[in-house]
């Protein structure tokens, strides 16, 4: 049998689908989804089987302006796994077009290595007529010579069983870089942080997710096959602190509460979650927060 394996970098603006389509690959939840932009940190690899070929998805940081620290640490990581995938698929957005980022990716991939397999991904095709996206495939083909171009709809998996395939036969000839049952190459402890990470995002609405992170503390295996999973939010100001808590502990405790279900459904057993809250002002200026995330902290300067 002649088996092939590779990695599949996925790149866009933020909001793009990247996460929604590395999940739909995968055929599992790895990666946070929310709607809001920049959710994505660490480059989080889920890993799919079509046939004799394994694909190994680096779903990047959304390509973004960067401002601070944090957002030049996730644009050089986004870029990064491009550089090092075998195969680069960008994620367009179908009714936005070609705007101000998108133009900026196409810029970024003209100075990549030649010969760097990159496919075109127009997502979110629902969204709009047939001329206006034959349009959008056109003036973005002129912009870059694309391997393939596929219409998908990463959300409802319209068009993604074509791309998966067209994936498999591209990786090249190699024996498989994960066991054929494991999803993911991120530890447990991170994954989990990330699920409370997302529940915390979808809940408050306000800049605040931008200024969280969320740390699996302690992870203790229980002899009734339960696990014991303890989490610290980090926050950088006490106002901060009361939002994350709400009124008489009511916000966190929704939070723990659906973090621990989508837990309990991932892993397949019960699960007891604690969360804690605390004041950390400069997580964003330390360089272990940035390791945690799978992020550079020099890349941030």
């Amino acid at each position: 049998m002649t088996t092939r394996a590779g990695f599949v970098a996925l790149i866009g603006e933020p909001n793009a689908g990247k996460s929604t389509l590395t999940n739909r690959m995968v055929g599992a939840k790895v990666s946070i989804v929310t709607h809001k932009v920049q959710t994505t940190r660490a480059r989080i690899r889920g890993v799919a089987m079509e046939g004799d070929s394994q694909l190994v998805f680096v779903d990047t940081p959304g390509l973004f302006k960067p401002r601070r620290r944090l957002d030049r640490a996730m644009v050089a990581a986004a870029w990064g796994g491009a550089a090092d995938a075998d195969i680069i698929v960008l994620l367009v957005e179908a009714h936005r077009g070609i705007t101000e980022g998108v133009e900026r990716i196409l810029e970024g991939l003209a100075d990549l290595p030649k010969g760097r397999t990159v496919a075109l991904a127009i997502n979110k095709i629902d969204r709009v007529e047939s001329k206006v996206l034959l349009k959008l495939t056109e003036d973005l083909n002129e912009r870059y010579a694309f391997a393939k171009t596929f219409m998908i709809s990463a959300e409802k998996g319209h068009g993604v069983k074509d791309l998966r395939a067209w994936l498999a036969g591209e990786v090249p000839e190699s024996p498989w870089l994960y066991p054929e049952d494991q999803i993911a190459d991120l530890p447990m402890r991170m994954i989990a942080a990330e699920m409370t990470r997302e529940k915390l995002t979808l809940r408050l609405h306000q800049e605040l997710p931008y200024q969280l992170t969320v740390e699996t503390e302690n992870w203790e295996e229980r002899e009734d096959g339960s696990a014991r999973i303890d989490q610290m939010i980090y926050v950088m100001r006490d106002g901060h602190k009361g939002i994350v808590l709400g009124r008489k502990g009511e916000t966190v405790k929704a939070i723990g509460q659906a973090a621990r279900a989508e837990l309990e459904e991932f892993l397949g057993r019960k699960v007891h979650l604690f969360l804690q809250v605390k004041v950390r002002e400069n997580w964003l200026e330390e360089a272990e927060r940035y390791s945690e995330m799978g992020l550079d902290f020099k890349d941030g300067n």
